[in-house]
């Protein structure tokens, strides 16, 4: 992780940040409440993180590169069981009161302290092969799609299908252990539209007349997420002349992809040409974005993904920690996306949607 000091504002935050911007999108409690009494949306959420215990210990056990990997797992369960347990009857202990950004934070760290630095790292590697393998068919597909809005549509199904591939959710977890999940399957089988929140019509008429200089896409999952549903939406991105900017996280967290994993994939997805299936990509550059999180406080970024930002002219934020659970309402001197699918119950409800809903979020430049 980088230290404190070299972590700066994301440049394209409406300013001034102080008054326009806070990182979680779900108000787990108002001024008014007690501050020494959980809220029921602390609550709420408590549990759902402790609902994920079992399938993170499960992980931990079987991290073949720690020693008493099976004990540290159990140390791991019961120490931040007992965390959550001291944030329900004080929300003020452990930095409190909770949201999204400190309760994950927490999780890592207790990870982290027992050693565990990448408990995902083997079905990462194994969902980015198969997505890897899948690659050429998932392009040609969309290749062959010659009607431009039509092709913008079947890209965006596929970040959504991709999208699903999450093991921070519980539910998920257990249908991926089970049986795994079927890429061009989940793009046929996504909610029907209108999503819950849904611009993506306003966004397919700007696609048709605009072009971007530049995008800035914060990824979020490994495997199917980032390989499947990312690239092909940013080689068309390529394909427009837009230069694209991925930004990574820096350190491992759930299955999210971390900035040297992604360059890997990168070369070798690109040909001897260095380029991603027909299309040149020496304008595909990849940051590392300073985050250690499955969620991201923007206040925050690396410097390197700063100084590459500042031109930008598009932002996207991809997949429920980063576009939906945190940043849903950050607003930016240049057009944004947000776009991910809902694998939380409590964030269905919040929207007023259904679980496995999507969310496509589209805002012009708000100015400085």
């Amino acid at each position: 992780m980088e230290s404190d000091s070299e972590m700066v504002p994301f440049p394209l935050l409406t300013t001034p940040i102080e008054s326009n911007y806070g990182a979680c999108t779900i108000p787990y409690r108002f001024p008014s409440d007690d501050p020494r009494k959980a809220t029921p949306t602390e609550i709420a959420w408590i549990d759902l993180f402790r609902n994920s215990i079992s399938s993170f210990k499960k992980r931990a056990e079987s991290d073949t590169t720690v020693a008493d990997a099976p004990a540290r797992a159990e140390k791991f369960a019961q120490r931040y069981a007992d965390i959550l347990d001291d944030i329900k009857k004080d929300p003020e202990s452990h930095g409190g009161p909770p949201d999204c950004i400190l309760l994950c934070r927490l999780r890592e760290q207790v990870l982290r302290e027992l050693g565990f630095r990448d408990i995902f790292k083997k079905v990462k590697d194994e969902e980015n092969a198969k997505a890897i393998s899948l690659f050429p068919e998932v392009v040609r597909l969309n290749d062959n799609i010659e009607d431009g809005e039509k092709r913008l549509e079947n890209l965006v199904r596929g970040i959504f299908a991709g999208n699903i591939f999450d093991l921070g959710s519980a539910q998920l977890a257990e249908v991926f252990s089970r049986d795994g999940m079927s890429f061009l399957a989940t793009c046929q089988n996504l909610v029907p539209r209108p999503w819950v929140i849904d611009d993506f019509d306003t966004f397919k008429a700007k696609w048709s007349t605009k072009s971007w200089k530049k995008a800035i896409i914060f990824v979020d999952n490994s495997g199917a997420d980032v390989i499947l549903g990312i690239l092909p939406f940013a080689r068309e991105l390529l394909k427009r002349g837009t230069q694209v900017v991925l930004a990574a996280n820096d350190l491992p967290s759930i299955n999210d992809i971390t900035y040297p994993e992604l360059v890997e994939i990168i070369s070798k997805l690109k040909d001897e040409s260095g380029s991603l299936i027909g299309v040149d990509a020496k304008n595909l550059l990849i940051a590392n974005s300073g985050n250690d999180l499955p969620v991201i406080d923007l206040t925050r970024v690396s410097q390197e993904l700063a100084y590459l930002s500042s031109d930008a002219d598009l932002v996207i934020l991809e997949g429920m920690g980063r576009g939906i659970e945190t940043n849903l309402y950050a607003q930016f001197k240049c057009d944004s996306v947000k776009i991910g699918m809902v694998k939380h119950l409590e964030v269905a409800q919040f929207l007023g949607g259904r679980l496995y809903d999507c969310v496509f979020k589209y805002n012009e430049d708000v100015g400085s």
